[in-house]
């Protein structure tokens, strides 16, 4: 019976870590991010992205929201060009279910046992964001999300999207507190 109780917060747990966005960034410490004003997106580098034109335009559409809530513009002569690449790979998860009755005495059940494996895919996705300054061609900062990918539902899709690259732009510019 005491198992019960904790049964909510174990699935809570369970679905919150499966949402989550693992993030990393790096950065040139010498480069002055105050400069940084403008943006306009490195069209060679996102062509090269291997996942489809919508999910690109799904992404851009998302920094472009939330460079521009940090008070940057889009500019045909910018400070920072927006790159960005794509890894993709299949997570496989296996799940002992050795829980129910079973024959014999234990200190938690005692009545007929049922166990077996069960076997977990999920797309796990990363996405790099890449923002080069335009005047020296150098890469000033770069943001990595991982996380795992909905594909089935267009509108999740979009949601998830936008949180990943929410989340990694979160770390723009460094050293400031948030």
């Amino acid at each position: 019976m005491k198992a019960l109780k904790f049964l909510p917060l174990l699935l809570l747990f369970v679905f919150t870590s499966c949402s989550t966005v693992r993030v990393a960034t790096d950065y040139d410490k010498e480069a002055n991010f105050n400069q940084y004003r403008s943006f306009a997106f490195f069209k060679p580098g996102i062509d090269k992205a291997k996942i489809s034109d919508l999910d690109k335009k799904r992404i851009l559409r998302a920094i472009d929201a939330n460079l521009s809530a940090k008070g940057m513009s889009k500019s045909e002569t910018p400070d920072l060009l927006v790159s960005i690449f794509t890894k993709e790979r299949e997570r496989v998860d296996v799940y002992n279910n050795n829980f129910g009755y079973g024959w014999g005495w234990s200190p938690w059940y005692y009545g007929t046992y049922y166990g077996g494996s069960s076997v977990s895919r999920t797309t796990e996705g990363t996405l790099f964001i890449d923002l080069i300054d335009a005047k020296t061609n150098n890469l000033v900062w770069q943001g990595m999300g991982n996380a795992d990918l909905v594909t089935s539902n267009m509108e999740k899709k979009e949601e998830r999207i936008r949180e990943i690259v929410a989340k990694i732009l979160a770390e723009y510019p460094p050293g400031v507190k948030k």
